[in-house]
């Protein structure tokens, strides 16, 4: 498979696996959403690392595949492709991308639907495809406008140039740099100790902050205070304000 969903500990760690370079073939944007989906479905799967291995992310799509397409087979599979990394986007626990080495294009874009990244000091990120006569076509346009700012995102789009880490860094495109045999380490580390958290509490924070930017802030205070109230209803609020109250803060466990 090209695409597989391992789960230990409440983590569950989609790995591509399509050497040498992870390239998104069609059969791997299906698989990606299928596992996507099923990790959101999983109740063992409490939060996830998306990773490529240890040499690269993914370096794009298939670009022989692609070649062969015309515009009426990109009309029909242009809905599919967005919707495999929409599926990544949606898992409604937290979501970290482990990158390495490259993730350019459709790499690019896949780091860009999880929640939080961390990078390799070797990792190269951009997105090429104007260097194809083309845009980005798996929500890159608008994913990444929405992480950086507008600016930062025509200028990595039009010019179809690479970042490496530190730069990526700096433009918010990563969150954390690490030394390049630790991503995994450190990215698995970050999802396994929100895996401990309280699961409903953590899916109202992301519905909220994600639903919230793709409105107006009216609507947006009206979705957390929906989210906040509601989870008034929730043993995990209650496990956590009696732990606070009797143990005080930050010790509480969650199932």
């Amino acid at each position: 498979m090209t695409v597989s969903l391992e789960v230990a500990e409440g983590v569950g760690t989609l790995r591509l696996d399509r050497p040498p370079m992870n390239a998104l073939d069609i059969a791997t944007q299906d698989r990606l959403k299928e596992l996507a989906e099923e990790a959101t479905r999983r109740d063992d799967v409490r939060a996830v690392v998306v990773y490529g291995g240890e040499k690269v992310f993914a370096a794009g799509a298939d670009i022989k595949e692609m070649q062969a397409m015309d515009h009426t087979a990109m009309v029909l599979r242009a809905r599919a492709l967005q919707d495999s990394f929409t599926a990544v986007a949606r898992i409604p626990k937290p979501v970290v991308a482990a990158v390495t080495g490259y993730a350019l294009g459709g790499g690019c874009e896949l780091a860009l639907c999880a929640d939080y990244r961390i990078a390799g000091e070797d990792a190269k990120l951009g997105q090429p495809e104007i260097l194809l006569g083309l845009i980005p076509g798996a929500g890159g346009t608008q994913r990444l406008a929405r992480l950086v700012g507008p600016s930062k995102a025509k200028d990595l789009i039009f010019t179809g140039r690479m970042v490496k880490a530190d730069e990526a860094r700096e433009i918010g495109l990563v969150d954390r740099v690490v030394p390049a045999g630790e991503v995994y380490a450190q990215a698995h580390a970050w999802a396994a100790k929100l895996a401990q958290g309280p699961a409903l509490a953590l899916r109202a924070a992301k519905e909220a902050i994600d639903a919230g930017l793709e409105t107006d802030i009216e609507t947006g205070l009206t979705i957390e205070r929906n989210w906040f109230a509601g989870l008034f209803a929730t043993e995990d609020r209650e496990r956590g304000m009696r732990s606070f109250v009797e143990e005080g803060p930050g010790k509480a466990k969650f199932l």
